[in-house]
């Protein structure tokens, strides 16, 4: 580790002898492996390692940005120079400039997020693990004709950061999951369904048996789907097509977006959006959340930050740079990799849960349908406008009963927010940093028959 560390800080170093006013260099090593089984044999199984330096440099203004996976003496002077060359050769902007001492401040020990058992997982861990989730699959019920794919991966990342401005520190962390993905059959019609879990411990993953046989359910309960007529009505989605639709108020948080008034929340900063049973937050202090770090990708310390607060739009989020150029404050959310210049990312982002089971929301929909998948690129964030193809199951009379297919789901972001009525309280983070209970809106358009 302190290898790494020294490395990235000679980097900083050399470019700062070769002219930079100011030198960032950000340093990434990680490992995976993965294995895919189909009709239980394995299909493939693969190991990957990479490694690499990003260098950032300022000169009289002016960017510069080169990268490299060579981490020779020669390697890493290289990068350096060549940064610093390509400073000298842009355009200048007052604006240009790493996050001050100020900003980088002292990052929050976020706890763990590294798990050793994770890092030593055999290979023998990956197969059994998926080759039990597609037998549970086809145990857990007869008409699973296949799986289109069942697999198992760990992957172990390290960061190192050193900064001109001050600010030296890393950070490591794992990650193990399971998904599958069944296929049933039934009088000639096949559906898909499927379930994953992931997360940084392996004593929080669910067992390869519950998430084959939740996948099986999933495709099984789709068979039968039709479709219903066009209408109005009360619609859930579940904890998944509810992360998706916080994905997209994210996308309409980004402050760059925000300042070129390309975001259908450009203008509403401070203004009461929906009920005060919402809250959305992106908290890169998450407690052994998937993208918990102690600082982003520039360095700055991660934090918790309310993008809708009990209803009310009270932050955007932003890069140092984007901050500089709305005139706002960082909020800690530049993602990157080592090959690319930082960017507005979000880290944990999710919506609050409530306290209500999801199927008491149910119980109270006379007709309706609660959504189970969504198909499409999701809302625009310039206009909010969002109509995307479904899938679910159709409610009536508070009960769910037949499958549904082949209609759209409609509506606009602002008015989705008017109108969700209830957040239920099964708050799930299910294949990546975006979490969400299931949701209930008063009213969307369902376009079908």
């Amino acid at each position: 580790m302190s290898n790494y560390e020294q490395l990235a800080k000679k980097v900083v170093q050399r470019a700062k002898k070769k002219g930079a006013q100011q030198a960032e260099a950000f340093l990434e090593v990680g490992r995976q492996s993965s294995v895919r089984v189909r009709e239980g044999q394995v299909e493939d199984l693969t190991e990957a390692t990479s490694k690499g330096v990003g260098v950032r440099v300022i000169v009289k203004d002016r960017l510069g940005f080169a990268f490299t996976s060579d981490f020779t003496p020669s390697g890493l002077d290289r990068v350096a120079d060549l940064a610093v060359q390509l400073a000298e050769a842009a355009a200048p902007n007052k604006l240009n400039g790493l996050p001050t001492r100020n900003e980088l401040g002292k990052s929050v020990d976020p706890g763990p997020l590294f798990d050793p058992k994770v890092a030593g997982l055999a290979g023998d861990w990956k197969i059994r693990a998926a080759l039990e989730a597609e037998k549970a699959g086809r145990d857990e019920d007869a008409r699973v004709a296949t799986f289109d794919s069942v697999s198992a991966g760990d992957f172990v990342t390290e960061v190192y950061l050193a900064s001109s401005e001050g600010m030296t520190g890393s950070h490591s962390g794992t990650y193990v999951y399971i998904v599958a993905v069944p296929v049933a059959s039934e009088a000639g019609q096949l559906q898909t369904g499927y379930w994953l879990d992931y997360k940084r411990f392996l004593d929080d993953l669910e067992s390869p048996e519950s998430i084959g046989r939740e996948a099986a359910r999933r495709a099984v309960r789709m068979l039968g789907a039709r479709q219903v007529k066009t209408q109005q009505v009360p619609v859930l989605f579940d904890p998944l097509v509810a992360a998706s639709f916080v994905g997209n108020l994210a996308t309409a948080a980004d402050g760059n977006a925000v300042h070129q008034k390309a975001s259908v929340l450009a203008s509403l900063k401070g203004k009461r959006l929906a009920g005060s049973h919402v809250t959305l937050v992106d908290d890169g202090l998450l407690a052994r959340g998937l993208a918990t770090t102690p600082f982003d990708g520039e360095g700055v310390p991660t934090r918790r930050t309310p993008i809708l607060d009990q209803g009310v739009l009270t932050h955007f989020l932003y890069d140092a740079f984007t901050a500089r150029k709305a005139k706002a404050r960082t909020t800690g959310n530049a993602a990157r990799g080592y090959n690319a210049l930082p960017g507005i990312g979000t880290t944990n982002l999710y919506l609050e849960p409530g306290q209500r089971a999801p199927e008491e929301l149910i119980r109270e929909v006379d007709q309706g349908l609660y959504v189970t998948a969504l198909l499409g690129h999701g809302a625009d964030p310039v206009s909010g406008d969002l109509s995307a193809g479904a899938t679910g199951l159709w409610i009536h009379k508070g009960e769910l009963t037949h499958p549904v297919q082949e209609v759209t789901v409609a509506g606009n972001l602002l008015q989705m927010l008017t109108d969700l009525d209830a957040v239920a309280s099964d708050l799930q983070f299910r294949g990546g940093p975006v979490g969400a209970p299931t949701v209930r809106f008063r009213q969307l358009t369902v376009s079908g028959a």
